[in-house]
């Protein structure tokens, strides 16, 4: 297996942190959206407009050879543009994807404990993230002490309380 590295991610890296936004909400096998359709929709637009913000954070997984090949951010967002993952506005809502070749190699997990630590050196008490029923991912989550506290038509919100 090959070693990951994950650095922090830096304004130079908005596209390929918007392709693994793509990635994200392109989970199912065989129901891919082209990715110019999920780009545009509003309901991703928010996850993407105006990256790097002041308070986004984001962690980039690279193999050795430097190649990108996963990614993790956190956003705030306001109550009156909440996110799919909106717990309340001191709540950062992360969004998370790997490369679907990369997949099941841990580096995910290795995103998450990332961007937990940013998130706490930053004074944050909580992370919430989206997951549509279904996705594998809940099994990762649910090992990283993400727990659901919101369901909705199709998805769930979830909270990981940052100790």
């Amino acid at each position: 297996m090959p070693a990951f590295a994950v650095r922090a991610a830096t304004q130079s890296d908005g596209a390929f942190l918007a392709d693994m936004v793509v990635e994200a909400a392109n989970w199912r096998e065989g129901a891919a959206r082209p990715r110019h359709e999920v780009l545009a929709s509003a309901d991703y637009q928010r996850y993407l407009a105006g990256w790097m913000r002041p308070a986004d954070v984001g962690v980039v997984a690279q193999v050795p050879t430097g190649e990108a090949v996963g990614a993790a951010r956190f956003r705030l967002f306001p109550r009156s543009e909440p996110g799919f993952g909106y717990v309340g506005t001191g709540v950062p809502e992360l969004v998370i994807g790997v490369r679907p070749i990369w997949r099941a190699h841990g580096i995910g997990r290795m995103l998450l404990h990332r961007l937990a630590d940013e998130a706490r050196a930053r004074g944050y008490a909580r992370l919430s993230l989206s997951v549509e029923r279904g996705n594998y991912a809940v099994v990762l989550y649910r090992s990283e002490g993400f727990a659901v506290t919101r369901s909705g038509i199709g998805r769930d919100t979830m909270v990981k309380l940052l100790r």
